[in-house]
């Protein structure tokens, strides 16, 4: 080893997928790294010990890591990702007693989102009317996709997530129990946990985020920008080794070897079987074992995922200000791009110095105009439902 041991926190979930493959198959080990991981429960344990330098670097929402760059709610350091780690993967997950609702309130096919949704108004407007407590869906941190995901779906309906549901933070690991317990009547979260509730007939998918944004960036390898600065041939070497994972996730014939390491009890800890069907696409939607494929369910390297696009980071950040979690500025929108590294990207593993674009527009959202990163201000007025920040 030629490098300082480093550690690397993760929360287990499938997205961690290539920094679990590079350590466990020895791609780290082959540029001379010596990494610990670390697994953690919460997202803002594994965003403050990166923050404070207790984890080199992290498997971190990407939202967090423009937050923290902006110090929106939160001590203010920069962070820069030079490395996705996955695009989409997650999905919204529904109780059965909502399920069976929505299916009656439909108006159209229940994979449509804005059926779902509008079906969604309807019901809380029922609910209003007759006294009953508002619903109350699951997400994993403020400055979350889950987040930003839940309030784009409903809005497009009609639905206010701030005044017509309730929306509470849960770690990862506790949606399924709280879906189960009644404490939620939904949630979104990555995989495992929503083929987790439906095998635990808890729960029926309702959407895969790709029906709501075709790419979106979900997590990404993590660093504090003044990190990357001291140790910039570390952070190559960390980046090609994530290179190198990715690729062999994204090789069908390999898919069985990378479940059974992600399955251990140390890594994401649930059945091989549920990972190998979300790195398939193939997920169980429904207890009756009601399938669905979709090629676009869990991006880790394919079609351009792993390189970091500005155009996403942009996106999220008009979703800050759209609800009320950050002020739009010219500098704040090009502050929140540059957490996005390319560059880094392309020096590290020399591949070709440009972003995929088999969406149009980077984005790909199911309702609203195509977005258009150096126009956040048409995006946010072409919204009915928004907040401003007081």
């Amino acid at each position: 080893m030629t490098d300082k041991p480093l550690r690397i926190g993760f929360i287990p979930l499938v997205d961690a997928s290539a920094l679990i493959i590079a350590v466990d198959k020895g791609f780290a080990a082959a540029e001379g790294l010596d990494v610990t991981l670390v697994r953690e429960v919460s997202w803002s344990n594994v965003r403050d010990k990166l923050n404070i330098g207790l984890f080199d670097a992290a498997h971190l929402l990407a939202p967090v890591a423009i937050a923290s760059s902006l110090g929106l709610q939160q001590v203010k350091v920069p962070i820069i990702a030079p490395f996705n780690l996955g695009l989409n993967g997650n999905a919204i997950t529904v109780s059965p007693s909502l399920h069976a609702a929505i299916t009656s309130e439909i108006g159209g096919d229940v994979t449509d989102p804005m059926a779902s949704a509008k079906a969604l108004s309807r019901i809380v407007a029922s609910r209003r009317k007759s006294g009953k407590d508002p619903l109350t869906f699951g997400m994993t941190f403020p400055f979350s996709t889950h987040n930003y995901q839940l309030r784009f779906w409903m809005a497009a309906g009609g639905v206010d997530p701030d005044e017509d549901v309730r929306l509470v933070v849960l770690p990862p690991p506790y949606m399924v129990d709280s879906l189960a317990n009644g404490h939620v009547d939904a949630f979104c979260v990555g995989a495992p946990w929503n083929s987790v509730a439906v095998d635990f007939g808890v729960g029926h998918i309702l959407h895969f985020v790709s029906d709501i944004l075709e790419r979106a960036a979900e997590k990404v390898l993590a660093v504090r920008e003044h990190w990357s600065r001291e140790n910039p041939l570390t952070l190559a070497k960390l980046i090609r080794a994530h290179g190198r994972a990715a690729d062999f996730i994204e090789e069908p014939t390999n898919r069985d070897e990378v479940s059974r390491i992600l399955a251990t009890p140390e890594r994401i800890g649930v059945d091989a079987e549920v990972i190998r069907r979300t790195l398939d696409g193939r997920l169980k939607i429904s207890p009756d074992g009601t399938v669905r494929e979709s090629g676009r369910y869990l991006l880790v390297g394919r079609e351009g995922a792993a390189r970091p696009d500005p155009v996403q980071a942009a996106w999220l950040y008009a979703q800050m200000v759209r609800w009320g979690q950050a002020a739009y500025s010219a500098d704040g929108l090009k502050a929140a791009q540059g957490v996005f590294r390319p560059d880094l990207y392309d020096a590290a593993l020399g591949r070709p110095a440009k972003p995929d674009r088999t969406v149009a527009d980077g984005v790909g959202a199911f309702d609203g105009p195509a977005f258009d990163a150096n126009d956040v201000g048409a995006h946010l007025r072409s919204v009915a439902i928004k907040r401003r920040l007081e």
